[in-house]
């Protein structure tokens, strides 16, 4: 009888410790492949699908349950879990795409400007609101404090001296551990005290070598003319590396970690400690403080413009648009446009809360920033007339231009600066008063190194995991 009761029991638990797998099993069965499920709708209802390859390894849960009697719901039941969305482009035809959160309509971005203009219509309800965001940013990106400081242990290599200008490559510490690398452009021929000028860079890949992240952003020839032509027009420039981006990554074992929000909160902090080692330079002028970048740069741009009261101009390039957050992580992959205070935000008005200090905004025809003559700039006109200074802003626009930081765009921006930071426009103009950007040397990608063998010190900080958590301690303690 106890073998019988035993027995029993062993049958028992075995079959509690199959029911599960025979469960898992029938689930699996449910589970399709999206491009086979995609293949089977268009056999069903007779209609095509184009895709990236960014639905090869996705999969549809339950996916024979979610066939439908009409087209449009089967196709909506498929995608929806999945975060996809479809377009029918011709009759039968349907263009599958991500749900990009990052982006709206230019419609949509002008009834959002227009709601924003409602909180306020006059200079001190403005800076109220202008308040309240800095506030709610910094909060969001995790900068407790943003006036802290440490040192900066500046590591300088390589100095080389060109025609008006040097060039030197620095590293510095914007907290214990993490380190900023960049070069640095000096004038030769100017007279002190020299304005500075903060420049990021963006998501541009180097001619040099397209395919490596570690060679790209601030080693392209755009970059290093834009910055050596400053510098010859009489700024100090400092050129430096985005989070997990050339050098940094060094630090962050790779360039995955850019693409992440915390990328958005370091690399802002970075832009701001970059600004403290610039005026922190002998012989500079720290009311005259200039910040351009095109792009993920153009984001650094009116960011640190916004929350840096220090910044005295500002020329944000193919980056300010009501309809676009940034599609990269590093961002918009933290919430600084969600509601603070009650109300979304968008870049716009983020471009907004420089005014009324002197600004020029950047755009072209091919990308978002196409919104910028007929949506964001009239918005921009108007905050700027608040404090009765619309002449401060300023908008070139390129009908024709590409998503880039070209000599057509720099030349705009040379003038600009040369008109808000006294910079000498004639040490760059030919004999018929154009501009030119002679005597530039361009230096290979390992010439713009602070550390040619890719040895960092080893008191640098090695993974992005350690960053993350140095970050958290330097600003909650």
């Amino acid at each position: 009888m106890l073998y019988k009761k035993i027995y029993i029991n062993i049958v028992f638990l075995c079959a509690l410790t199959y029911l599960p797998l025979v469960a898992l099993a029938q689930e699996d069965v449910y589970t399709k492949p999206l491009i086979e499920v995609l293949k089977e709708i268009e056999k069903r209802y007779h209609v095509t699908f184009n895709y990236d390859y960014r639905v090869n390894d996705l999969k549809v849960k339950y996916a024979n349950w979610r066939y439908k009697s009409d087209v449009a719901t089967t196709i909506e039941s498929v995608l929806r879990p999945l975060d996809l969305l479809y377009t029918e482009t011709s009759k039968g035809n349907y263009q599958i795409t991500p749900f990009e959160y990052y982006r709206l309509t230019e419609q949509e971005g002008k009834e959002h400007l227009n709601q924003l203009l409602k909180l306020y219509d006059n200079a001190d309800q403005f800076s109220e609101r202008r308040k309240a965001l800095k506030d709610c940013i910094l909060r969001t990106l995790g900068i407790t404090n943003f006036q802290k400081t440490s040192d900066l242990n500046p590591i300088y290599n390589s100095k080389i001296k060109m025609d008006g200008y040097t060039v030197e490559n620095v590293a510095i510490e914007s907290m214990p551990g993490v380190l900023v690398f960049g070069t640095l452009y000096t004038p030769t021929v100017s007279k002190a005290p020299y304005p500075v000028i903060v420049s990021p860079h963006g998501h541009f890949f180097n001619e040099q070598n397209p395919s490596n992240e570690a060679d790209s952003g601030r080693y392209t020839s755009d970059m290093q003319h834009r910055c050596a032509t400053l510098a010859k027009m009489g700024a100090v420039v400092f050129n430096y590396d985005m989070y997990a981006w050339g050098e940094s990554s060094l630090q962050t074992g790779g360039f995955a970690s850019h693409d992440t929000g915390f990328a958005l909160a370091m690399q802002t902090w970075n832009s701001k400690r970059v600004l403290d080692f610039l005026l922190s330079l002998k012989n500079v002028d720290k009311n005259r403080v200039g910040v351009t970048g095109a792009s993920g740069g153009g984001t650094q741009t009116f960011l640190l413009a916004a929350l840096d009261d220090r910044v005295t101009v500002s020329v944000p390039v193919v980056m300010v648009s009501s309809s676009f957050y940034g599609g990269c992580s590093c961002e918009s992959g933290l919430p600084i446009h969600d509601i603070c205070d009650g109300s979304k935000t968008n870049n716009a008005e983020i471009a907004a809360l420089f005014a009324p200090k002197p600004q020029l905004v950047i755009s072209d025809g091919a990308d978002w920033t196409k919104s910028v003559p007929n949506t964001d700039y009239p918005y921009l006109r108007k905050v700027y007339g608040f404090y009765g200074s619309e002449p401060r802003i300023e908008s070139a626009y390129f009908p024709n231009g590409q998503h880039d930081y070209n000599f057509l765009k720099r030349e705009p921006m040379y003038r600009f600066f040369a008109k808000h930071l006294g910079l000498n426009l004639r040490a760059i103009l030919d004999k018929n008063g154009k501009i030119v950007e002679n005597g530039v040397s361009v230096q290979k990608n390992k010439e713009m190194r602070v550390f040619s063998d890719g040895k960092i010190p080893n008191t640098a900080l090695k993974s992005h995991t350690d960053i993350v958590n140095a970050f958290r301690k330097y600003h909650y303690n």
